[in-house]
C-alpha cells in the first residue's frame, strides 16, 4: 500500500508548484484583460476619429458649395452691370434714333 501514497513534503511541494503556476497564470490572464482594454479604448478612438472625419469630410463639401455661391456672385453681378450697360446704349441709340425722325418730320 506504500505505493498509492505520496509523502506530506512531496504533497507540500506539488501545493507550491500548483501554487507558483497559478499565480504565473493569473499574471498573463491579467495581462491579456489590460491589453484588451487597451485594444478596446483603441477601438473607440478610432471609431470617433471615423466619425470626425466624415463630419469634417461634410463640412468642407458644404464650405465648397458656399464658397462656389461667393466666387459666383461677383460674375453674376458683372455679368448684371454689363447688361444694364448695353440695355442703357441701346435705349439711348434708340432714342436717338427716335428723336432725329421726330425732328426730320
Amino acid at each position: 500500500m506504500d505505493g498509492n501514497y505520496i509523502t506530506r513534503q512531496e504533497h507540500e511541494e506539488f501545493s507550491r508548484r500548483q501554487d507558483a503556476e497559478n499565480e504565473r497564470q493569473n499574471r498573463r490572464i491579467q495581462l491579456l484583460e489590460d491589453n484588451m482594454r487597451q485594444i478596446n479604448a483603441l477601438t473607440v478612438s478610432v471609431e470617433k476619429m471615423a466619425v470626425n472625419m466624415e463630419n469634417m469630410l461634410l463640412e468642407q463639401k458644404r464650405q465648397g458649395e458656399r464658397l462656389e455661391k461667393l466666387e459666383q456672385e461677383p460674375a453674376e453681378a458683372h455679368r448684371q452691370i454689363k447688361m444694364s450697360v448695353v440695355t442703357a446704349l441701346i435705349s439711348a441709340v434708340v432714342g436717338a434714333v427716335v428723336t432725329a425722325v421726330l425732328m426730320l418730320l
